[in-house]
């Protein structure tokens, strides 16, 4: 393990996209994760000592103190990416986002139900109102409402829409990993954490794709607590920026909960001077978005929309585990919030140079 020292950080609050961008070349975004989960390499980050070290992300149990808690988003992800044709044979493509209800088909009165789901689809001029999509299988869906920006509510016909997406549903990765035949059989496991447990994501918590069963063991024997969330990955995390400021972009809400006993052990490690590790800027959003006026986190079920940004008081969140992420993104106005924007892109500049690997199967960097 090697340190270097001296980035400086003027972190002058400016909220400008321009500001949140930086030069990366394009043979730096990871295509495949490494070798094994644990082997890819690790930036960290001292905010207050201002020192960089170079490590793997095997060592991560080096880096423990006594007493932390890391938290880990529990999500997992489905096949959402479904593919069907118009009753003309045109193709059309739909990533389903949530479940938005049931309504009935047939008219009032009508016994029978479809599935409501919001969802992603295009080409537009090809998802109209009312237009049929049919499925490989030969099921069908209805294009009931479209929202604009590519959102649209689609009413699929059956009962059971998740067992369409497993028989014929493709693992949504990102545009930005290349799959000119769609996903390989190892995305199906590897864009997929150890210890996803609760179904409705469309995209990974990318953190967590690092962590292994022997890793979470050492954690614990380094002195740390393992307590977990569920914040379901949707277009919130993953969307870009398309205004100039970011004081201008909304964030999609996404659903997340709380368990009891998380809220109980974040806050009693808070009250007794221990760190709170959020793996994630999705655990880091479900955190800060369940704090109340007194400082405690609450348990529960919501919708988180917030946009963590410069600026933003962090209440929950003491260190911050997380993969490298896209320019201009909200994911980078996020961490540069938490160690500032001048000091993050010097950060990021020191790792495009030492070559580590972006994006969502790239390296990691942990920020205390």
């Amino acid at each position: 393990m090697e340190t270097s020292q001296d980035v400086t950080d003027i972190d002058p609050h400016r909220l400008p996209v321009a500001d949140f961008h930086f030069d990366l070349p394009v043979e730096l975004i990871a295509q495949e994760p490494a070798a094994t989960r644990s082997a890819a390499r690790l930036l960290v980050w001292d905010r207050s000592a201002r020192v960089l070290a170079h490590a793997k992300v095997e060592q991560l149990a080096d880096f423990v103190r006594p007493g932390d808690v890391f938290v880990f988003n529990d999500t997992k992800v489905i096949p959402a990416r479904l593919y069907g044709r118009t009753p003309s044979g045109a193709a059309v493509e739909l990533l389903l986002i949530h479940s938005a209800g049931t309504e009935q088909s047939g008219g009032e009165g009508s016994e029978a139900l479809v599935n409501l789901w919001r969802c992603l689809g295009r080409p537009a001029r090809r998802l109209r109102a009312d237009t049929e999509v049919v499925f490989a299988d030969g099921s069908r869906a209805r294009v009931v409402a479209a929202h604009g920006d590519g959102y649209y509510d689609i009413a699929f016909d059956g009962n059971d829409v998740m067992s369409l997406l497993r028989a014929h549903g493709e693992v949504p990765l990102p545009p930005y990993i290349k799959r000119p035949d769609g996903p390989l059989p190892m995305d199906r496991e590897r864009y997929q954490t150890v210890f996803a447990a609760r179904p409705g994501a469309i995209a990974a918590p990318t953190a967590g794709l690092h962590f292994t069963a022997e890793l979470l063991d050492a954690l614990r024997g380094a002195g740390a607590t393992i307590a977990h969330l569920t914040l379901h990955v949707g277009p919130g995390t993953f969307l870009p920026v398309r205004a100039a400021d970011l004081e201008r972009h909304v964030m999609d809400a996404e659903w997340c909960d709380i368990p009891a006993a998380t809220a109980d052990t974040v806050n009693r490690a808070r009250d007794s001077g221990r760190r709170i590790v959020a793996v994630g800027t999705t655990t880091t959003r479900a955190l800060e978005s369940a704090v109340d006026a007194g400082g405690a986190i609450v348990a529960g079920e919501r919708w988180a929309g917030l946009f963590v940004r410069p600026g933003y008081d962090f209440r929950a969140v003491d260190a911050l585990f997380t993969n490298f992420h896209l320019p201009g993104s909200t994911l980078l106005a996020l961490v540069s919030a938490f160690a500032g924007r001048e000091q993050m892109l010097a950060v990021y500049a020191e790792a495009v140079r030492r070559c580590y690997r972006f994006y969502s199967y790239g390296d990691a960097m942990l920020i205390q």
